[in-house]
């Protein structure tokens, strides 16, 4: 640890570190590793206002120190989080392999966050690897996680990137990072999984118990657990509606990489869809399709089934009662999607009653996306701001007369039908192409491009010329895009 005098009071960070009382089974305390001249590269000034840090008078240098892991954060224990996971469908023992958890920070309103450096260095769950990161994933994982939560996406969050000045190898070598990520938790379903597994029930039960004063405090003592499957189900219905709305795509949708809270967490090869293809895949891990976008309501559902499957011995003395308790809630969850993804869709067509109609007037046009190979994006861009481009189109003839009527059924005159089509439908989002060329010059030190793009996903709803204009395809290419796991 690097003995510098720095006046971490005055920044107000205060941490706790509830989670250290958890039973051992479930993390490890680690120490940091030292980092010979660390250089700062990103910080998210909004973020760290809103958690109630000063660091106007912190040098970029003291960041850099702070957030690669040199200085301790006040009262912080770091610990390295144990979790398993369902990987593709198969069960494993994992990790935080090359993730520290700092701390718990107190925000001025009583709320409490995570506090995570990401490839700070081995831990006793790095499984052989070297526990670090590269710029360029850090760089990634900053720039998605702010546009998702622009988009009003719950998601963890981005608050400093700093370069290692230490050389990462993987298939070449790459300047080394260390992100620092803020999150509600970090408690996955895996973590449930791990907890069972590994402690028993009792662990379980203290994991449950936790999970549910942290995150669900309103939840009452009639039968806890079973409030608190249900809780998760709703969070998650409406969190992967959202993704699926803006047409996300998580890529790797792994039980380790599911958050109780009901955050997007972990943002390896996640990408966006340009043309509407619903089984459209952009891992390249991915080699079944497992983790399409069309799939990704049902692997959600999967998911908590095996969440459900942990919670079992909690539930109900009797294991067949119990069964059909976790199995009746998990049924819940594709109808609870459904609505949430038919109200979305109402809202991005600018419709404010219910009408049950509505679904197959939703489906006619994705129908007609599909065959037409249509950008998703654009789509509901042309729908918002400019309708004609689609009257002489002859696939959209008639489906517009129907959209016109139903519109017209309404109270809501078409100017405010607009208004809230534009408080939804993003007039611009991460392009895959866009992200990448940010990121090329990034990683060789030019942030110009980045700091720009990330200056237009700021304000998605704007729809200024400028975010118009830069959210267009990608030209066409015979190389099918790809993204891979951050490493």
């Amino acid at each position: 640890m690097v003995n510098k005098k720095i006046n971490m009071e005055r920044i107000g960070f205060q941490i706790d570190n509830s989670y250290t009382e958890l039973p051992k089974e479930l993390y490890s305390v680690i120490e940091t590793k030292d980092v010979s001249n660390p250089s700062f590269v990103m910080f998210n000034e909004s973020l760290a206002e809103s958690l109630g840090l000063d660091f106007s008078m912190i040098s970029d240098s003291e960041k850099a120190e702070i957030f690669c892991g040199n200085i301790r954060l006040p009262n912080s224990i770091p610990i390295a989080q144990a979790y398993g996971g369902h990987q593709f469908g198969r069960f494993t023992f994992l990790g935080d392999g090359r993730a520290l958890l700092l701390g718990e920070h107190i925000t001025p309103d009583g709320s409490r966050v995570d506090i995570q450096l990401k490839g700070s260095g081995p831990t006793p769950y790095s499984r052989g690897g070297d526990g670090l990161a590269a710029l360029g994933p850090m760089l990634r994982e900053f720039l998605i996680s702010e546009a998702m939560a622009a988009l009003n996406i719950p998601t963890t969050r981005s608050l400093a990137v700093v370069l290692t000045n230490q050389r990462v190898h993987r298939q070449v070598d790459l300047d080394g990072a260390v992100l620092t990520r803020i999150a509600k938790s970090h408690i996955r379903v895996g973590t449930f999984q791990y907890a069972l597994a590994q402690g028993g029930v009792e662990t379980l039960r203290a994991l449950a118990d936790y999970t549910i004063h942290r995150h669900f405090p309103n939840i009452n003592d009639e039968n806890r657990y079973l409030e608190l499957l249900n809780e998760v189900i709703k969070a998650q219905a409406k969190l992967i509606a959202q993704w699926q709305l803006v047409g996300f795509i998580h890529g790797v949708m792994n039980t380790d990489n599911m958050a109780i809270s009901g955050e997007t967490i972990d943002y390896g090869p996640c990408a966006w869809l340009d043309t509407y293809e619903p089984k459209t895949v952009y891992s390249s891990i991915d080699y079944s399709g497992r983790y399409a976008f069309i799939n990704q309501p049902a692997i959600a559902a999967w998911n908590l089934a095996r969440f459900a499957e942990t919670l079992l011995p909690l539930l109900e003395k009797d294991q067949f009662l119990a069964q059909k308790m976790a199995q009746d809630a998990v049924e819940t969850f594709l109808p609870l999607f459904k609505d949430e993804w038919l109200s979305g869709m109402r809202k991005k067509l600018g419709l404010f009653s219910e009408e049950v109609e509505d679904e197959g007037l939703i489906d006619e046009l994705l129908n007609i996306m599909h065959k037409q190979k249509l950008d998703y994006h654009l789509t509901f861009v042309n729908l918002t701001t400019n309708i004609d481009a689609y009257e002489k189109k002859f696939e959209f003839a008639e489906w517009l007369i129907k959209y016109r009527i139903r519109r017209s059924r309404q109270r809501e005159s078409l100017d405010e039908s607009i208004v809230l089509m534009k408080s939804v439908n993003p007039a611009i989002v991460p392009r895959n192409h866009l992200v990448e060329e940010a990121l090329s010059h990034a990683t060789e030190h030019d942030l110009s491009k980045f700091n720009h793009l990330l200056e237009l996903l700021k304000t998605p709803f704007q729809y200024s010329s400028e975010q118009l204009q830069a959210n267009q395809p990608a030209s066409a290419s015979s190389v099918p895009y790809k993204t891979f796991c951050g490493t």
